[in-house]
């Protein structure tokens, strides 16, 4: 593969590569408290923190769809548009990048009001909230580089 200065196609983005595992740490983690919410799951397996409150407050579902399928689609979206970034044809798609950063960004936004939930109203901690909270801030620090593509300066 050659640079995008040498005339070439552009480099594959490094970034959507992170972006891609990331996301799909978090299809698990989101299938797995899905798959609990639905009851195709025994009760959550967690050593520290009040999973089962949290996981049975009236803030774990939104009307008929647990949060927890929320974020699943989320990972899946982004996991779905990382791949296609990877592609050579895509690879400088400034849509990819704004859908990237921007799912990115309303995850993280999301998943901190969740997280106030948590701690202000629930007054409960889930091990697996939190660490979908931290790997959805990783996935959206992992789309900064997009931020260049997004206005068209460079490729990665």
């Amino acid at each position: 593969m050659t640079d995008s200065a040498a005339g070439g196609p552009p480099a594959l983005p490094k970034n959507r590569k992170a972006i891609a595992l990331l996301s799909l740490a978090g299809v698990f983690l989101a299938f797995y408290l899905v798959a609990h919410n639905l009851g195709w799951a025994p009760p959550l397996l967690c050593g520290t923190g009040d999973c089962g409150v949290v996981q049975s407050s009236s803030h774990a579902w939104v009307g008929p769809i647990p949060v927890a399928a929320i974020g699943l689609a989320g990972y899946l979206g982004l996991l779905v548009l990382a791949l296609l970034g990877l592609q050579e044809s895509m690879a400088g798609s400034r849509l990819i990048a704004l859908l990237l950063f921007g799912g990115a960004l309303a995850g993280v936004l999301y998943s901190g009001y969740l997280t106030y939930l948590e701690a202000a109203v629930i007054k409960a901690w889930c091990r697996y909230c939190v660490a979908s909270a931290i790997l959805i801030t990783v996935v959206f620090l992992a789309t900064i580089p997009e931020l260049k593509r997004i206005r068209g300066v460079g490729r990665e």
